[in-house]
């Protein structure tokens, strides 16, 4: 029996086989290997173009402006004014020349990445959901649970409150172990957000999406996670020296290619991950359909023809 509202979908959803780390590692796996198709490298161009034209473009009118603001604001500090009397004094007086630069950098480097996973999910991520249906799930099912409309405003939403969330934690960035904690985590939540709406927006029922969801979150959550980790990865050369900060004209729109591919394997890691388990709930549901009410029954099966009745020889179509 279902529970009021819960649908097949959710009873499904609460019979269909556990998540576990073999389901998690393979749907990396096939993810790593998707990332080497011609056609993913190919995606990856257009939002790359894109962000490292904006980034490039924002460098060129405002860099010195920012880093002028920026050391004009540190000035009025004591506390980096005694800082930068310290480090003179022990033989470190670049540092005062470097803060600028580098905090701007550190500062700029959680907006390159949000917006570089909203270009992905926008440019890329309905191309890596077709191309993995038609390579390995040729026969599911399109239900269209999801809109282009329900995409844009989940975006829209997820992305404001994860910027906002970025910029009220940046007190806590001065703590260096919270510096590599914070920023990724939130990248994840964003991560888990937008790829579990727009990998089954196609595939599948808002009720199927939904089971999905309460089954699968902890495993979904630790995907988006995961893929926050590897997209903060590229920051960490920022912390290499003053020498990383001279080149970055250069190690930006790198970074940019890297946060691009990144994002393009979390996509196909969501994509792998949520149809397959799509899949299985679908198998999960047809012997189901025997234990639902009989006044349940006929709206599900209505697709069957109607029986013959025993006096009419076969073949012979129903009226």
């Amino acid at each position: 029996m279902t529970e009021p509202g819960e649908g097949l979908a959710g009873v499904a959803g609460r019979r269909a086989s556990q998540p576990s780390v073999a389901r998690l590692v393979d749907a990396g796996w096939r993810a790593a290997m998707y990332c080497l198709h011609w056609r993913v490298i190919a995606l990856s161009i257009a939002p790359f173009l894109v962000m490292a034209t904006l980034a490039v473009g924002l460098g060129w009118f405002f860099y010195e402006p920012a880093i002028d603001a920026i050391r004009r604001e540190l000035e009025t500090w004591g506390i980096v004014r005694s800082l930068n009397e310290t480090l003179a004094h022990w033989g470190f007086g670049g540092f005062s020349v470097a803060l600028g630069p580098l905090l701007l950098v550190l500062v700029s480097t959680p907006v390159i990445v949000v917006l570089s996973l909203v270009l992905v999910v926008g440019l890329m991520t309905p191309a890596i959901v077709k191309l993995v249906e038609t390579r390995r799930f040729p026969a599911l099912e399109r239900k269209h649970g999801g809109s282009m409309l329900g995409s844009v405003v989940g975006t829209l939403i997820c992305t404001a409150a994860a910027l906002v969330a970025l910029v009220l934690s940046i007190p806590l960035w001065l703590i260096p172990p919270l510096v590599l904690v914070i920023p990724p985590l939130i990248w994840g939540w964003l991560t888990y957000r937008m790829m579990t709406y727009d990998v089954l927006a196609e595939h599948a029922s808002r009720e199927e999406r939904r089971a999905l969801v309460r089954r699968h979150r902890l495993w979904l959550l630790a995907m988006g996670v995961v893929t926050g980790y590897l997209g903060a990865a590229p920051s960490l050369v920022w912390v290499s020296g003053v020498s990383a900060l001279l080149l970055a004209p250069v190690l930006i729109p790198l970074a940019i290619w890297v946060y691009m591919l990144v994002f393009a394997f979390s996509a196909l890691w969501f994509a792998h991950y949520t149809l397959a388990a799509l899949t299985d709930l679908r198998a999960e549901a047809l012997p189901l359909v025997q234990e639902l009410p009989p006044s349940e029954q006929p709206v599900l099966l209505s697709a069957a023809p109607p029986a013959l009745p025993p006096s009419m020889p076969p073949g012979t179509p129903p009226a």
